[in-house]
């Protein structure tokens, strides 16, 4: 187990953390567009993508790295649960995405940094102090702004949407800590990554196939699973979507925690929405108004101060252990 308090650790997790941000934030922008051009079914398209990112891995690991295929068998019903979270969070978080858009669903499933925050500290006995409360706060009254949830006639209109961002967030959160059980485990991020994502594969066609007709985005009928059909540049961009943002960024993801505490990150990877935004204006045309690009910055400046605070705890705790010595 790494020692996540070295400043050594935390320099080599922050840099792996925000460019699992980076990568993460295209996702949304794929997924709009799949559900803008082709209507592709929420629960449909996560199905599809769990099924690309599984083969993606499973086809990698078979020419290059075959260990990463092996782990050991007392922790699948670990990894069956996990892949069951992943699903859940992955039908919030892909319907929030046809709800509310990709900015706005980014930035709403961030509401996870508060609850990942507070599990942790219960959960997992990780620290929480007045600087880490206070990222919370920032990060959560961004995603007030961002969503524009002051607005009651925004819940009127869009009350689904918003709730299906927050429930989205719950489950990143509840993700977030598995992940981070996973490292203490032993368990390989990469290897992790592929279990969980072919679970996630079986749980949502059995979503599909069992409860499609009921749920939102769901497949209606069997046909619905190959709704593309023969769109072949829509499965062109699922595969894309799949096979490089959603392996880079989830499994980069899955790295960095083994090097920081899941609450922190959590928070750093809560810059994903800026990144989301800037790719919206230029590639969807969405726009942010000013008083969500405050909320966005309020986001920023919550990932500024903690890498600051972090280091600087890490740093006084050495030299405590150092005088010790």
């Amino acid at each position: 187990m790494i020692n996540s308090t070295q400043p050594s650790t935390l320099a080599r997790g922050y840099p792996i953390a925000l460019a699992s941000a980076v990568f993460l934030s295209t996702t949304a922008i794929l997924i709009r567009y799949l559900t803008l051009t082709y209507a592709l079914p929420a629960l449909v398209l996560a199905f599809w993508r769990a099924v690309f990112v599984a083969l993606t891995l499973l086809v990698f690991f078979a020419l290059f790295q075959r260990s990463m295929l092996q782990v050991e068998r007392r922790h699948l019903p670990y990894l069956v649960i996990y892949g069951f979270v992943l699903a859940l969070f992955n039908s919030f978080w892909t319907l929030s995405v046809a709800e509310n858009g990709a900015a706005v669903a980014t930035v709403l499933v961030y509401c996870s940094a508060a609850f990942t925050a507070l599990l942790g500290w219960w959960l997992l006995k990780e620290r929480l102090d007045g600087i880490k409360l206070l990222v919370v706060a920032l990060s959560l009254g961004g995603c007030v702004l961002v969503s524009e949830a002051l607005d009651p006639a925004i819940w009127r209109m869009n009350a689904f949407g918003i709730t299906t961002g927050v429930l989205a967030g719950l489950l990143y959160a509840v993700y977030t800590l598995m992940g981070r059980s996973a490292s203490q485990r032993g368990l390989k991020p990469w290897s992790a990554l592929l279990y969980i994502f072919a679970f996630d594969a079986v749980f949502l066609l059995l979503f599909n196939l069992l409860f499609g007709r009921v749920l939102p985005g769901g497949a209606r009928q069997i046909a619905d699973l190959f709704w593309l059909g023969n769109a072949w540049a829509g499965w062109g961009v699922l595969l894309v979507l799949a096979a490089v943002p959603t392996v880079a960024g989830f499994g980069l993801y899955n790295v960095s925690l083994v090097y920081l505490p899941s609450s922190v990150t959590n928070l750093v990877v809560t810059s994903e929405p800026v990144f989301t935004a800037v790719f919206a204006y230029f590639l969807l045309g969405e726009r942010l108004n000013a008083v969500q690009i405050g909320g966005s910055l309020l986001i920023m400046a919550g990932v500024v101060i903690l890498r600051i605070h972090e280091g600087r705890m890490a740093r006084i705790k050495l030299k405590m252990t150092k005088v010790e010595e």
